[in-house]
């Protein structure tokens, strides 16, 4: 019974290690659709990434002029 039970176990590491090593498919070549629409989708990412930064950024001196009085500093 370990015979087999060891056999099997080898059989599904070699199996595992060769599907491991296996190449796949390259994928289909984009359309010039896809590939605008992918770079459209790219800039409002990053415009919206920026807008988010902008604004945490002025909360941030919005929070320490705020705060600036009360820590003895002056601007």
């Amino acid at each position: 019974m370990k015979a087999i039970l060891s056999t099997l176990a080898a059989g599904l590491l070699i199996g595992a290690m060769v599907a491991s090593h296996a190449k796949l498919p390259p994928p289909p070549p984009k359309s010039d659709a896809e590939k605008a629409a992918e770079a459209d989708k790219a800039a409002a990412s990053k415009a919206k990434d920026a807008a988010d930064l902008t604004k945490a950024q002025d909360r941030a001196v919005a929070n320490y002029k705020k705060n600036a009085a009360s820590m003895d500093r002056k601007k």
